[in-house]
């Protein structure tokens, strides 16, 4: 299987932006344009979106993980290291699978351990927007992607691209960590750090941290997760569909696992990394089901939107990965005003419910109307902004939700919780997208496409090179142009269903005002 280097300039969009603050202000910057970019010529086979479903599920686990000490900055930039660099020398598509899911989980792990550093120095009223701040490069780095990919296109190659970014990455990080370092050696000779001594052999210390971790626990819910999920982007591609056996087994065992994996937590774990009275908070549940929900929605209809862009609307490569990136540059510009408001009145329901769940509910149902073939690509973007604009919003005023009805020592707790429901929610959004993308786009193909171009629909329906090879307004283009236009319209009512849980999840939060809440002590913001 061959790359094709032609599509490979928006995964550069995310890699020039991996030392921005909240891992979660801006969903998901770009994946579907990187993994459709990079897979070959295989845009929405079962690789890309198994890959999707995969790293999802592992950077949502790997947030509980990180809350432990060891998940220093420096620690999580490695698994982002060895990703680029797996992902400048792979030959195929397995390679690059495992270079996502250590990307992603070191991606996550550095915008967790930042969340942390700001949240510990913050006051809980200025969180808010200390957190959109801390998100603010983004907004200048996206346009900065497209042309950096495009200078190692035409030079030195994409493979150097990464390459490049594999040193800059773990550099970048070194003065937190070295911050991170100082503070930790002041605290020690002040006393405040406790000495701890341990006899433990190499044995003992595995042991002991592999029940601090939950390591069973850990394992348990990833395998439930990829094995639950997987085979709703899989199944279309077995000859038997749904009946086949390795598509049944993995169905049954996720199942198996999920059903174990609360008793487990219960009864048995020596040391549980989900607390429960936390969880049983309604502010909590509430804030953790608008994370997933609003995942769930946004990887529904943002997959395949990078193809639509290209083949429908006939974008270049450069001006679709801009397009695909109005969300995430939106909703890191709107947090900030957002974060300056909860500071001045000190409440974040409101604005929440009243503003940004209405904002995003309309952005998402104008797309049913205008994302269709001879749209207009300008109320495409009003769209975008409109759904950019109230993600900004919730975003926010989730994370502040969580941090409100927690006190201070579980703070990493609620947002690492919060991050793993984000997680999970975007590997089912690319799994029913998944699902609905390789059960109607074939279909539709043989239903529009004119009869010369019948022998080629598996060629069509795989290669994003050949949809858009084929001339704007010409019988074959158009026919694929409706098979794309009546699929996203299904991924799309899809998605703003979803989002009917998010009005009653942002209902169930408490009218916290967090002006008269004080959890940190000393100089902070």
């Amino acid at each position: 299987m061959k790359f094709n280097s032609a599509w490979i300039k928006p995964s550069f969009v995310p890699v020039t932006a991996s030392q921005r603050g909240s891992d979660s202000e801006a969903a998901a910057p770009a994946s579907d344009s990187k993994e459709i970019g990079f897979i070959s010529e295989r845009p929405g086979t079962s690789d890309s979106d198994s890959i999707g479903v995969d790293e999802n599920a592992q950077a949502g686990v790997q947030k509980i993980e990180a809350t432990h000490p060891l998940g220093a900055e420096i620690n999580w930039s490695l698994p982002t290291f060895f990703g680029l660099i797996m992902m400048a020398a792979c030959q195929n598509v397995e390679t690059y699978a495992a270079a996502q899911v250590f990307y992603w989980v070191g991606y996550n792990g550095v915008g967790y351990a930042l969340s942390i550093f700001v949240a510990d120095t913050s006051h809980l009223k200025n969180r808010g927007f200390m957190f959109a701040f801390a998100s603010s490069p983004y907004i200048a780095t996206t346009w900065a992607g497209g042309p950096a990919a495009q200078c190692f296109l035409d030079g030195a190659g994409f493979r150097w691209g990464f390459g490049t970014f594999a040193i800059v990455t773990p550099a970048v990080c070194l003065p937190v960590f070295f911050l991170f370092i100082f503070n930790y050696r002041k605290a020690k000779k002040a006393g405040l750090m406790p000495v701890r001594q341990s006899e433990r052999t190499t044995i003992q210390t595995i042991k002991h941290y592999a029940i601090e971790f939950d390591l069973f626990g850990l394992l348990l819910i990833t395998a439930e997760l990829a094995l639950f999920l997987l085979p709703f982007s899989l199944y279309s591609y077995q000859p038997d569909g749904w009946r086949s056996p390795m598509i049944i087994c993995m169905i049954i065992f996720g199942g198996l696992l999920l059903v174990g994996f609360g008793p487990w937590e219960k009864f048995w774990a020596p040391k549980k990394f989900i607390p429960w009275e936390l969880l049983a908070d309604r502010t909590v549940i509430g804030a953790n089901i608008l994370s997933a929900v609003l995942f769930v929605s946004f990887y529904i209809w943002d997959a395949f939107f990078y193809s639509f862009l290209i083949v429908v609307n006939n974008q270049t490569v450069t001006h679709a990965s801009y397009i695909t990136n109005i969300y995430s540059i939106g909703a890191c510009f709107f947090a900030i005003p957002v974060g300056m408001y909860i500071r001045w009145r000190g409440h974040f329901k409101n604005i929440a419910l009243f503003f940004g769940v209405p904002l995003t509910i309309l952005g998402v149902a104008l797309m049913l109307h205008f994302r269709q073939p001879n749209t207009h690509i300008g109320y495409i973007i009003m769209c975008q902004i409109f759904i950019a604009f109230g993600g900004g919003t919730l975003v926010i005023c989730e994370q502040i939700a969580v941090m409100a009805a927690a006190s201070h020592q579980h703070v990493a707790v609620v947002i690492a919780i919060e991050g793993m429901f984000s997680s999970v929610g975007g590997a089912i959004g690319s799994t029913i997208a998944t699902a609905i993308w390789t059960g109607e786009f074939r279909n539709k193909l043989r239903v529009y496409l004119p009869p010369s171009a019948q022998g080629h629909i598996d060629t069509i329906y795989g290669s994003l090179v050949v949809q858009s090879s084929y001339p704007p307004g010409t019988p074959t283009r158009e026919a694929i142009n409706r098979a794309y236009g009546d699929t996203q319209k299904l991924m799309l009512i899809a998605s703003t269903a979803f989002l009917a849980l998010a009005i009653v999840s942002v209902a169930m939060w408490r009218n916290t005002c967090v002006k008269d809440i004080k959890q940190v002590r000393g100089r902070v913001a």
